[in-house]
């Protein structure tokens, strides 16, 4: 009985060590599990309301050909995931910005595996001539298109728990955009041909594929955009990505920017702003609706999400004081918050455009509109649209530049500073 007792013991060990190493193993398959799921699929992302999304260029020079550092993108990353952004939208694959965003995100995820971001990346289209007297519209620029479609492959391939989504072209088939837009067809055959990719493996077949354009291009406006080379490819799209700007439609369409003369001087000029900038809001609906509708009646049902909007804080051209008066801090916090409000209620992404004032784009021009459409300014300054989360210390010690302890207001926080500068629009 001694002896049988002994060997009881040794089998009870025996149990508790193999119960051990199996609750271990099982940790180990869980903690693996945890870790997987956080690089979730587009589908996952993209109308998740806990996963905010923003279009980012890192350039803080009036030149391209400054490329911000490593460490410097990463500055800024961490300053839009403490805001809550979890999605980042880039432009084109010319230049080592995109794929140096890409990296960034892969480090910052290597450092602290709780950061968790992914990237639409955008792939730059041209016709033949762009950016010349004598653009051909009927024709694109084959060498260069190529090359942005082959890295663009070539970084989803390298980060595919990163780069969940390839746009083609950049408002590259609305004809407004006359230096560089291309038909409909050259942009089908760009989306078919990663689409191909996918179904040979040779792209990650998570990947999903779009193009991020105007929403009159997407069938929501004029009728000429109507066509089979469009159904086609909203067909071949896993998304459509839509761009919709009230904000140069105050210069452009300001129909819904006016309100009559009797009704403002029952209102305060406050209250007038805020009447506007609902019907700002109003207006971008409208297109996204109108794109829809057409989408629907060609028989396709696909997810809709807006790839750029956003509002611009100065203006010395059609939207300053003598234009439309829609250039300010005040006016860009409304539609700020009222479009992600917006966006949530309608389970939309909206890839706001955009993080940091970019000074490159109209550079002979330091007061150009293009220039001032950051919620942050080019030297880290937080606009009014962020005033509350620097001061429920969002962004902590966090600032754009590292010469700055912490991220500070435009304005010095000096609200009436900042109404000075705040004008109503004309009336009808």
């Amino acid at each position: 009985m001694k002896g049988m007792k002994i060997v009881s013991l040794k089998k009870s060990r025996s149990f508790r060590v193999l119960l051990f190493c199996m609750l271990i193993f099982s940790c180990s398959r869980t903690e693996k599990k945890t870790a997987k799921t956080k690089s979730l699929h587009a589908s996952e992302i993209l109308g998740n309301p806990d996963y905010l999304a923003i279009s980012y260029g890192g350039y803080r020079t009036k030149s391209r050909d400054v490329q911000p550092t490593l460490e410097e993108i990463k500055r800024d990353l961490q300053l839009l995931y403490a805001l809550g952004i979890r999605i980042v939208r880039t432009y084109n694959l010319e230049l080592d910005f995109a794929p140096n965003v890409v990296k960034a995100i892969k480090e910052l995820k290597k450092s602290d595996p709780s950061f968790e971001m992914y990237v639409m990346l955008g792939a730059w289209i041209n016709c033949k001539n762009a950016w010349t007297n004598q653009p051909n519209h009927l024709k694109e620029d084959e060498v260069n298109n190529e090359k942005e479609i082959l890295r663009a492959v070539s970084v989803a391939n390298e980060y595919p728990d990163i780069v969940k989504i390839i746009a083609v072209g950049n408002e590259a088939m609305i004809d407004w955009a006359t230096s560089y837009y291309v038909p409909q067809k050259i942009i089908l055959k760009w989306v078919n041909h990663l689409q191909s990719l996918k179904k040979k493996r040779t792209l990650n077949k998570e990947v999903w594929i779009t193009s991020s354009d105007d929403f009159a291009s997407w069938g929501g406006g004029n009728p000429a955009y109507h066509n089979k080379d469009l159904t086609a490819l909203m067909n071949a799209v896993d998304y459509i990505s839509i761009h919709t700007y009230p904000f140069h439609n105050t210069h452009y369409n300001p129909s819904f920017w006016e309100i009559e003369k009797s009704i403002i001087e029952e209102i305060s000029p406050i209250e007038h702003i805020e009447m506007v900038m609902d019907s700002a809001i109003a207006f971008a609906d409208k297109q996204y609706q109108n794109v829809k509708s057409h989408m629907l009646k060609q028989g396709i049902n696909k997810p809709i999400h807006i790839g750029e909007t956003g509002w611009s804080t100065i203006s010395d051209g059609f939207y300053g004081p003598e234009g439309s008066a829609a250039a300010d801090e005040y006016k860009q916090a409304l539609y700020y918050h009222k479009i992600l409000a917006w966006s949530k209620e309608n389970k939309v992404s909206c890839f706001y455009f955009s993080a940091f004032d970019e000074i490159w784009k109209d550079a002979a021009n330091p007061a150009g509109s293009e220039n001032h459409f950051g919620l942050f300014t080019v030297d880290g300054r937080a606009k009014f649209a962020l005033w509350k989360e620097v001061d429920r210390e969002t962004f902590g010690n966090l600032s754009r530049s590292i010469q700055e302890e912490q991220l500070t207001k435009t304005f010095s926080g000096d609200i009436k500073q900042l109404e000075l500068t705040v004008k109503p629009p004309k009336t009808k």
